[in-house]
Formats: structure tokens, sequence, C-alpha cells
């Protein structure tokens, strides 16, 4: 896909929404069923080495999912999103951030997260 338009942008972020609840949550999982599997690490209710794979695919799966459309996913903890964009003839990322509750962040594409304002 080429750039995003703010109005697509901010659709795009509302359809991947529940993706990005479950990825919060399997991610977490994935975490926990990780450390529990390491050298010492305290058992969970959550399982063993077939829910930690299980959950690891569901993770892959995931991120693919995300980034399908054309968007760019920069973080994973927490979730960073970018979607391309123009904004007064200047390219730039929209910005989402795990947290964020709507869309309302760019910065420069050569700034990267360090250069992030406000939407006008």
């Amino acid at each position: 896909m080429g750039l995003y338009t703010l109005a697509e942008a901010r659709a795009e972020l509302a359809r991947l929404r529940p993706l990005l609840d479950e990825f919060v949550v399997v991610r977490a999982d994935t975490a926990e069923l990780a450390a529990s599997l390491a050298p010492g690490g305290t058992p969970t209710a959550l399982g063993g080495l077939p829910e930690w794979k299980a959950s690891s695919a569901r993770l892959d799966e995931l991120v693919t999912e995300i980034q399908q459309p054309g968007i760019q996913l920069k973080g994973l903890a927490p979730l960073l999103l970018d979607f391309p964009a123009d904004l007064d003839g200047v390219p730039v990322l929209l910005c989402w951030l795990e947290g964020d509750p709507d869309l309302a962040w760019f910065h420069r594409a050569d700034l990267g997260f360090a250069g992030r304002r406000s939407l006008p």
C-alpha cells in the first residue's frame, strides 16, 4: 500500500484494535510461559512447552496480520506502529504507541520517534 491519509490510518488502526489487544495478551502469556520454562523458572498455570510453542506461533501470526496493510511495526514491547503518510508535502509517519487512545502523533521519517509531534 502507498501512503495513508490521516482518516485512512485512523480507520486501519480501528480495524486492527482487536488484533492489537490480543497481541498484548499473547505477548504477556508468551513471556510468562518462557520464564516458567527457563532453568529455575516458576511454574505457571498457563501450561508448559506446548502452550509456549502455540503462544509463540500466535504471536508470529499477529505480527504478520498487523503488518500486511503496509503498516510498519517498529516495536513489540510496547507496540509501536507507523503509517506512511504525507503532511503538507512532507513525508511523515503517523505514529501510534501502545496506550495511545487514538492516532494523534507523527514524525518525519528521517527523525524517528525522537522527532514525534502532535498532529495538527
